[in-house]
C-alpha cells in the first residue's frame, strides 16, 4: 500500500520493481497530485484511489489501510512511493508477522544525507517519551496484520502519523518489532519527504495527538 504525492518520476519503476519480486495486490492512495501519479499506477496494474486534494500522508495512510481491511487483507505492508525502499525487503516483512502484530522496518541508511539523520533522531526521541520505544519510529516500511489493520485507528493527517502508529499500537498491546530494511537514498529521494520545518509541525502535531490521548 503506497500514499503517493506528485511521485510521477518514481512510481511506475517502484511498482515494477514490486510486480517483480512477485506482489501484484498493490493500492496506491494519490493524495491529490496535479501530476500523472495516479494515471501511471493505473497504467502499471495498481489499484488506485484518489483524493481531490492533497491530504497528507496521515489521511492517505488511512484511506489505504482501511481499503485493504475493506478488501479482506489478512495483512498489508506499506512502502514509499519514491524508491528509496528496497521491495526485496516486503517478504522479510510479511515473515516478521509470524510473531508479531506490527512491524517495523528499521531503515539501514545509505549515503543518507545529515538532516534528515538529524531529523529522524530528535523524532524518534519524541515518540520515546510519547510511550513508543523503536530506534526508527519514522520508517515508511511497516507491516500490519489483521489484528494490527483493525485496532489501530488513524487520527492524524500528516507525518505525526508515523509516531501515532506506534504508540497506538503500544497502548493496544499489539506485539511490534523491528526489521533491519535497506533504505536508498537518490537525488530525487533525498528532496522529498521531512525537511526541518516539518519536523517542527510534526512535534506540534504529537503535542496535540497527546492531549488528545490519540
Amino acid at each position: 500500500m503506497m500514499p503517493a504525492y506528485k511521485e510521477e518520476r518514481s512510481i511506475g519503476g517502484v511498482i515494477d520493481a514490486l510486480h517483480e519480486e512477485g506482489w501484484k495486490n498493490i493500492i496506491v492512495v494519490d493524495d491529490g497530485s496535479r501530476d500523472r501519479t495516479g494515471e501511471i499506477a493505473r497504467e502499471k496494474g495498481a489499484v488506485v484511489v484518489t483524493h481531490p486534494r492533497n491530504m497528507g500522508l496521515g489521511a492517505a495512510l488511512r484511506t489505504g489501510l482501511k481499503m485493504a481491511l475493506e478488501e479482506g487483507a489478512n495483512c498489508a505492508v506499506t512502502f514509499d512511493a519514491d524508491g528509496q525502499h528496497d521491495p526485496k525487503a516486503v517478504r522479510t516483512m510479511v515473515d516478521s508477522l509470524k510473531d508479531a502484530d506490527l512491524a517495523v522496518g528499521q531503515r539501514y541508511f545509505v549515503n543518507a544525507p545529515f538532516h534528515k539523520r538529524f531529523g529522524n533522531f530528535w523524532l524518534n526521541f519524541i515518540t520515546r517519551m510519547l510511550g513508543g520505544i523503536l530506534t526508527d519510529s519514522q520508517s515508511g516500511m511497516r507491516a500490519f496484520n489483521r489484528r494490527a489493520l483493525e485496532t489501530i485507528q488513524i487520527k492524524s493527517n500528516r507525518y505525526e502519523v508515523s509516531s501515532e502508529i506506534i504508540v497506538q499500537a503500544r497502548r493496544k498491546g499489539l506485539r511490534i518489532k523491528e526489521v533491519l530494511v535497506r533504505c536508498f537514498f537518490t537525488h530525487y529521494s533525498k528532496a522529498r519527504g521531512t525537511t526541518i520545518a516539518s519536523g517542527i509541525r510534526i512535534f506540534i502535531g504529537l503535542v496535540k495527538l497527546r492531549l488528545g490521548e490519540l
